[in-house]
């Protein structure tokens, strides 16, 4: 993969950044070719090695149609998460990793809707903060709008997608209700069919003393 001066790119975990400039150099007589990248976030610099590109995972900024695509994940309303806090920081670590708008977008759902429920970790916290700027830079950047304009739009596409999954929710308890209420029912009725056997009994048998 090979990118230009000035091209707009995504590095992981740290959002839009931009190529300033590229330089070649040596590493043990080896020529290397280096990216100098400018952060977007904080302006601080970095340098990735032509020949590392594919390992750290950066890539060119995400197309129109992507963008959509996030939007779609966002509001979807389908999130998989770990009961574990463990099991789900390193999911989400390894999602964050990829640097890929639909793994990091899958790790702002999960997070929004873990912290609905009870306070996120100081580490669960800040990966959740990373996927949101993430996301929302790069919105801003591809559909050349400024952020607070990208975070109103992530934010709607994502409380729309907790909202289908409080009714969801909602659902299963009212139908786990209903099922509960059926089966109270349906003992109920069944013990009174059995008191009535009995006193059918006691009936006969006294019927049969009083006639020997």
């Amino acid at each position: 993969m090979i990118f230009e001066v000035g091209q707009k790119v995504v590095y992981p975990n740290h959002g839009v950044s931009v190529v300033e400039e590229i330089s070649s150099t040596a590493f043990d007589g080896t020529p290397q070719t280096l990216y100098h990248l400018r952060l977007l976030s904080n302006n601080s610099k970095v340098m990735v090695p032509k020949d590392n590109l594919e390992l750290v995972g950066l890539r060119p900024l995400g197309r129109a149609e992507e963008i959509g695509a996030l939007f779609e994940i966002l509001r979807d309303g389908n999130i998989d998460t770990y009961k574990d806090w463990k099991g789900r920081y390193k999911q989400n670590l390894d999602k964050m990793k990829t640097g890929r708008l639909p793994e990091v977008a899958e790790v702002l759902k999960n997070l929004s809707l873990v912290s609905q429920k009870k306070s996120l970790s100081f580490r669960e916290k800040k990966m959740y903060e990373r996927a949101k700027y993430f996301i929302v830079s790069e919105v801003a950047h591809v559909q050349d709008i400024d952020e607070t304009e990208a975070q109103k739009a992530v934010e709607g596409f994502l409380g729309s997608s907790l909202e289908k999954i409080r009714l969801e929710q909602e659902a299963k308890e009212v139908d786990k209700a209903a099922k509960v209420a059926a089966k109270t029912d349906e003992a109920e009725a069944g013990g009174g069919n059995v008191a009535d056997n009995d006193d059918d009994m006691v009936e006969d048998v006294v019927m049969e003393a009083m006639a020997s």
